[in-house]
């Protein structure tokens, strides 16, 4: 008997993340002075700084016999194999091979790079659909990130399970009444609600309609180059200065069983304020917040593989529809490029 096993090419693509996107793929300080092996996006990645401190990524592969290039010293801008010492460049060039100069593997540009930018304390690479782009577009960071205004703070983890469901749950406001009802800062608000989307220049608002600064009351996507969920916690006095508390959040798949979780916390103060703030958030804020986090990674690292396939969605899930509508339209944009592309 014959099986067919039919593999979505849509589902195939986003499993590993939009082509020609920024994603955050580690926090800076996990990268120092020697290489770092990660796997994102359907990769395995090297990451190294340079003499310089500047970062670099390589798909972790060496072009000779695929030993982990991560493994070897580095040598500026070029990561040595450990296996039989050959030398490839940040750009994919392979500039030298001992054990047989003059081959042609030397000159030769096998090897996947990845553009790098480090920012608000993270590295972002870009996902780009052709390995040896040249020059990428800009990283636009939030506000939040980026202003004098604003004063944050990143935390990064890694959850169990495919980082769609991050999405989804970033995107779903009303579980915020529900499942962190004990937080100190959503457990006001309405138990019921009807939401409504609301479109902005570079995606939508997801929010609750007649309820506005309460609890978790709405959520943005903003697709200006790289993903970006933004939403609303209310802070109560005893939270220090600052008014409501913004937290960004952007995601990237590190395998169909590992999400990398990226969530900047901020808010907008200057001077003694900000100092005060800083102060009370890292003694007694981040615990609380780290709490209300592993409240969502529990629930949602229990959910089945294929809980999504069945799904019984109501009104509140209008905001979780539009989301998945939107990247699984970009995924067969981009499959159509590629197929184009493969034409004669």
């Amino acid at each position: 008997m014959n099986m067919h096993i039919t593999v979505d090419p849509v589902e195939q693509h986003l499993a590993n993340g939009l082509k020609d996107l920024w994603f955050p793929v580690l926090p800076s300080e996990l990268l120092a002075d020697k290489p770092v092996s990660i796997r994102r996006l359907g990769y395995k990645i090297a990451l190294w700084r340079d003499n310089d401190g500047s970062v670099h990524a390589l798909e972790d592969h060496c072009p000779h016999r695929g030993a982990p290039l991560s493994q070897g010293p580095v040598l500026g801008d070029r990561l040595q194999c450990p296996y039989h010492g050959v030398e490839v460049r940040c750009d994919g060039t392979v500039t030298k091979v001992p054990g047989s100069p003059g081959c042609k593997l030397e000159g030769s540009r096998p090897t996947r790079m990845f553009h790098t930018r480090e920012a608000a304390g993270a590295i972002f690479l870009f996902n780009a659909s052709d390995a040896h782009l040249d020059t990428p577009p800009d990283l636009v960071l939030p506000e939040q990130l980026t202003s004098p205004a604003w004063s944050s703070f990143l935390c990064y983890t890694e959850w169990k399970g495919d980082y769609r469901y991050v999405l989804d749950n970033v995107m779903d406001p009303m579980h915020g009444t529900y499942l962190h009802k004990m937080s100190h800062s959503m457990s006001e608000g309405e138990a019921t609600a009807k939401f409504v989307t609301r479109d902005t220049e570079q995606g939508f608002v997801f929010e609750k309609e007649g309820q506005r600064g309460v609890n978790f009351d709405w959520t943005e996507f903003l697709d200006n180059g790289c993903h970006w969920l933004r939403l609303e916690i209310p802070y109560p006095k005893t939270g220090g200065p600052g008014g409501n508390f913004t937290i960004i959040g952007s995601y990237t798949p590190s395998s169909r069983a590992l999400s990398a979780v990226f969530h900047w916390r901020a808010r907008p103060l200057t001077g003694w304020q900000r100092d005060t703030w800083r102060f009370l958030y890292k003694n007694r804020l981040e615990a609380r917040h780290w709490a209300v986090l592993e409240q969502d990674r529990v629930l949602l690292e229990f959910m089945e593989f294929d809980a999504n396939q069945r799904e019984n969605l109501y009104q509140h899930d209008l905001g979780v529809v539009r989301l998945r509508r939107y990247f699984k339209g970009k995924a067969k944009e981009q499959l159509a490029l590629i197929d184009a592309k493969q034409l004669p």
